[in-house]
């Protein structure tokens, strides 16, 4: 979401976005790279390798489907967004499947 709003993302970003304090990030993005989920160049700025940008499509489309459905049931689109953010990781894919097929394509909610 930092690089589709900035074009690039920094620790700072994330520090910031995720309200954590920058040694958290700086520790996972360590964590991140030693297991080839992402790359960190001469600036600064953090890349998703294949297999990071393959996980994180999948928590984002999760993100998306929870806000809009959320959203759609009543809920304040801030607080549907700050909501999805908790689901997302935890939610089974079962049920997340459930979901999506109940809500059928995303553009529809």
């Amino acid at each position: 979401m930092i690089k589709e709003q900035k074009g690039f993302v920094r620790a700072i970003d994330v520090s910031v976005e995720l309200g954590v304090t920058k040694p958290s990030v700086s520790y996972a993005t360590k964590r991140l790279r030693e297991n080839g989920y992402i790359t960190v160049d001469e600036n600064g700025h953090l890349e998703l390798t294949k297999a990071g940008y393959e996980i994180a499509s999948r928590i984002y489309e999760r993100h998306k489907v929870l806000t809009a459905f959320l959203s759609k049931i009543g809920v304040d689109p801030e607080r549907a967004a700050e909501d999805a953010c908790k689901i997302e990781h935890d939610l089974c894919e079962e049920t997340f499947a459930a979901i999506k097929k109940h809500c059928g394509d995303i553009g529809a909610l």
